[in-house]
């Protein structure tokens, strides 16, 4: 066989063996149900997330599954992360879509309610690099986020490891802010609710997506404030409005990597994740799935009229960027950890 003969065979072999890669997880997949666990309530912007990649997914993975979304709160998504990395199927038919802070929490949280190795989950990827606000009622006496942090604000969040608890519990640490934070309500939505009925004030840590989508109208209605943005980046639309991001008022470079550590996995702001031993073809399959489904026609055209970003992320980059996190100065880590009163 000539040399041209035998690089031709080669490829053929190369691209039979892919296409029967491809078949078997086909033959896996086809007329299985994948479940979809979103690990906050129903109506936040995390269910509105998975809904949407759910909705998108199941026809980009070989075998076109159907794709079942279910809701799993507690704990700032602690409780959904646990249940896939230990309790749920490894065999790659199970999805969680999370808040970082689940991810961060083996690291900088609680410990001793852990049960899971973060580095070793499987991540699919993240729908956006997300940006978190502090809000306040208009009707407030904090104009500024200079007055906000000097207030007794009363602050609603959701358990430990939730960024609507840790971020303002931060806040609170670097700035010596003085906040009153109620912690316990599920997620995002039970705490604009209080907000709305005047329990709390506002809360801190939330995305400005959902606040975008979900609450428009409060801000065309000037019902709230947005005092601060928080994260690694900012929002031009409120740069334009004259939001400062809290970042930008860290004094000293001890400050600064405090806050690096808890802004930072703001980069996967929307995670999807899967069970550690989940098989490295099938991984790979639904890697490749997300990211088609993040360029799907139908899929951006109902993220655009639900006025979702669409920022992806991959696995492999969402992988790098955690094991970057872990692998930070432990003093900046116990300090963060300090911060947000992790013991």
């Amino acid at each position: 066989m000539t040399q041209r003969g035998i690089g031709l065979a080669l490829v053929a072999t190369l691209f039979a063996g892919a296409a029967s890669a491809q078949e078997d997880i086909a033959s896996f997949y086809r007329g299985k149900n994948v479940q979809m666990i979103v690990g906050s309530s129903a109506g936040g912007g995390y269910d509105l997330y998975g809904r949407l990649v759910a909705r998108a997914i199941g026809k980009h993975i070989p075998g076109n599954p159907t794709v079942i979304v279910s809701n799993m709160t507690g704990a700032g998504s602690i409780v959904a992360t646990q249940h896939i990395a230990i309790a749920a199927p490894k065999d790659g038919t199970v999805m969680g879509a999370v808040f970082p802070g689940a991810i961060m929490e083996p690291l900088i949280g609680d410990k001793g309610k852990v049960k899971y190795d973060a580095r070793k989950l499987s991540f699919i990827g993240s729908a956006n690099n997300e940006l978190y606000v502090c809000i306040i009622r208009a009707d407030a006496s904090q104009k500024t986020f200079e007055d906000f942090l000097k207030g007794n604000v009363l602050i609603g969040a959701s358990a430990a490891g939730g960024s609507t608890r840790d971020f303002p519990l931060l806040l609170n640490s670097v700035f010596n802010a003085n906040f009153k934070i109620v912690s316990g309500y599920p997620g995002s939505t039970e705490i604009l609710l209080a907000i709305e009925k005047g329990e709390v004030q506002g809360t801190c840590g939330v995305g400005w997506s959902t606040i975008s989508v979900q609450k428009s109208q409060w801000l065309k209605d000037n019902f709230i404030r947005i005092v601060a943005q928080e994260g690694m980046r900012s929002e031009p639309q409120l740069d334009k409005a004259g939001v400062q991001l809290a970042y930008s008022y860290a004094k000293t470079k001890e400050q600064q990597q405090v806050m690096q550590v808890h802004y930072e996995p703001l980069n996967f702001g929307r995670p999807f994740i899967a069970a550690p031993e989940v098989p490295a073809d099938r991984l790979e399959a639904l890697r490749t799935a997300f990211m088609k489904s993040m360029a799907d026609p139908d899929l951006k055209a109902e993220a655009e009229r639900l006025k979702l970003d669409v920022s992806p992320i991959s696995g492999a980059e969402m992988t790098k960027i955690v094991n970057r996190i872990y692998d930070l100065p432990q003093s900046a880590i116990d300090a963060a950890r300090a911060a947000i009163g992790s013991k």
